[in-house]
């Protein structure tokens, strides 16, 4: 980080460590080079590897036809006729295809509109009235964890909000945006309800725990228990590391991100009336939003199951619903205050959010290429499947064998961004093995989703990333891959240690996880 933004850090041995990741991290090139050296250094490993036949055996669930399958598992190089086809062909549709982009860039147009409009920075003052300071760190993790109910939307509408509030607070707001980073995707599988992934993992449960008990059915619900006291737990932890060992280390931030945010002050008569006719505009649409979906036989639930959450038309278009919450009180709150004039001025606010992004964009090309690569070779199942080797032969059992899989899941998440495509590999494996020895897949699971969440905070390959460090240096713009690998770190070091000791504990007072889900068979 540069001197404008920060002060002298904290003189100890981990704050050191801290500070040389940084350095080394941000020496690397800038960060749509490196992933441009990542796609170059995974074509010649590809190549590498095919030369000497390397591959790997075991059950993997064929996502096709839901039936377990051992395959054996060989890594495919780009180096060849049929790779250089695959990148030529495939480097336009992997772009369009990167899951996060449209995702961003349409959250970005209402997001946007109500950063320009004034909307944002309205309420937040009023937030920050309202809140106790000590408060702030705690709801920003909270908000966080339970941003996952609407799917991945948490990443591009909370960690810039997080950054914002504590801008607001006069606090750092690195360390807003690591505390809301740490919620969203260091506790991703915590909530205190269900969300999206709970659905998706646990039928990829069932199908491999059928491999021994054919009745076996793993609910959407099995892990209930135990995620929703994680998600206390996480809050906590998210808090003490943020203003324990993050905002210490950052420092008193001294620079100015935009007008926008540095206006955060006292709220005027005129922005107090444009505010209630705009909170009163969202109160309108989110009420016709549920007179939507209430209804059993509303079309935007799953038409055979009548879920809201699982194949829901609406979990589908939830950022779309997200943007258009944003964005049309955030007109009104610009009509109202003077900030908007004309339609005109909508229009130039809708640029101006998509110009911002350029250099998200131009990163968001090469990262898709590289995860397409990564996929392509098979690199990430060879890695996964002998991993998974490794801890089978160890003989370990109980707790211990827990953590060791929480490790394994953690370390292998480094290089896979997916959780379902991990699990789909490592569950056909582990829950039939554990099932074996009396523990439930539900356990199992639970074990998985821990260490697949951990390491969100700390690997490029997680899909959203990029867009992080696109969020950082809009307040630093030195900040590069290795500042906020250095500023995630302890999160990921301490979630890890402290969700694990939960589970131990769990295990060893015997609590079930689930609504009729226990640890054992």
């Amino acid at each position: 980080m540069t001197n404008q933004t920060k002060t002298k850090k904290k003189d100890s041995l981990f704050f050191r460590f801290l500070g040389h990741v940084e350095v080394i991290g941000n020496k690397l090139p800038h960060p749509i080079t490196l992933f441009a050296m990542f796609c170059l250094a995974i074509v010649i490993i590809s190549a590498i590897c095919e030369a000497l036949g390397v591959s790997a055996t075991g059950d993997i669930l064929n996502r096709t036809t839901n039936v377990v399958e051992t395959q054996t598992i060989a890594v495919r190089s780009l180096l060849n006729s049929e790779g250089f086809v695959h990148m030529l062909t495939k480097a336009i549709s992997n772009f369009t295809s990167f899951a996060p982009l449209g995702m961003v860039l349409v959250a970005m147009l209402g997001v946007g509109v109500a950063e320009s409009s004034g909307y944002i920075s309205t309420i937040l003052k009023r937030t920050v009235t309202v809140t106790p300071a000590r408060l702030i760190t705690p709801v920003v993790v909270f908000l966080g964890v339970m941003s996952n109910i609407a799917s991945d939307a948490g990443y591009v509408v909370l960690i810039p909000l997080g950054a914002l509030m504590f801008m607001a607070c006069k606090r750092h707001p690195l360390a807003g945006l690591a505390a809301a980073f740490s919620g969203v995707s260091g506790g991703f599988s915590a909530n205190l309800i269900i969300g999206t992934t709970d659905p998706l993992l646990s039928g990829i449960s069932t199908e491999a725990a059928r491999m021994l008990d054919p009745t076996y059915v793993v609910e959407p619900t099995s892990n209930l228990y135990f995620m929703f006291v994680s998600t206390f737990l996480i809050t906590i932890l998210g808090t003490w590391v943020t203003d324990k060992i993050v905002e210490p280390r950052l420092g008193t931030y001294k620079g100015v991100a935009s007008a926008e945010d540095a206006s955060l002050g006292e709220v005027t008569a005129q922005e107090k009336k444009a505010l209630r006719m705009a909170n009163l505009t969202l109160l309108v649409l989110i009420v016709g939003l549920l007179a939507l979906i209430f209804p059993q036989s509303s079309f935007l639930r799953n038409p055979e199951t009548g879920s809201l959450i699982s194949g829901a038309p609406f979990m589908s278009g939830i950022v779309v619903i997200i943007a258009t919450l944003f964005f049309v009180p955030a007109v009104v709150f610009g009509v109202v205050s003077g900030q908007f004039k004309s339609d005109k001025d909508v229009a130039k606010a809708l640029s101006n959010a998509m110009s911002s992004m350029g250099g998200y964009i131009a990163l968001a090309f090469m990262a898709a290429q590289f995860v397409d690569y990564f996929s392509y070779t098979n690199l990430g199942t060879v890695i996964a499947l002998e991993g998974a080797e490794i801890l089978r032969a160890s003989g370990l059992s109980g707790p211990v064998l827990m953590v060791m899989f929480i490790l394994l899941s953690a370390f292998i998440n480094l290089f896979m961004g997916s959780a379902s495509a991990k699990w789909a590999i490592m569950a056909p494996v582990f829950i039939p093995m554990l099932m074996a020895v009396d523990y439930s897949p539900e356990l199992v699971q639970i074990a998985y989703r821990i260490g697949d969440s951990t390491t969100n905070l700390i690997t490029p390959l997680m899909s959203y990333f990029a867009m992080i460090v696109v969020f950082a240096q809009k307040y630093d713009e030195d900040s590069g891959i290795g500042t906020i690998i250095s500023t995630m770190l302890p999160y990921s070091i301490v979630f890890l240690i402290g969700w694990s000791v939960l589970l131990v504990l769990w295990m060893i007072f015997g609590i079930p996880v689930g609504p009729g889900a226990g640890l054992y068979l």
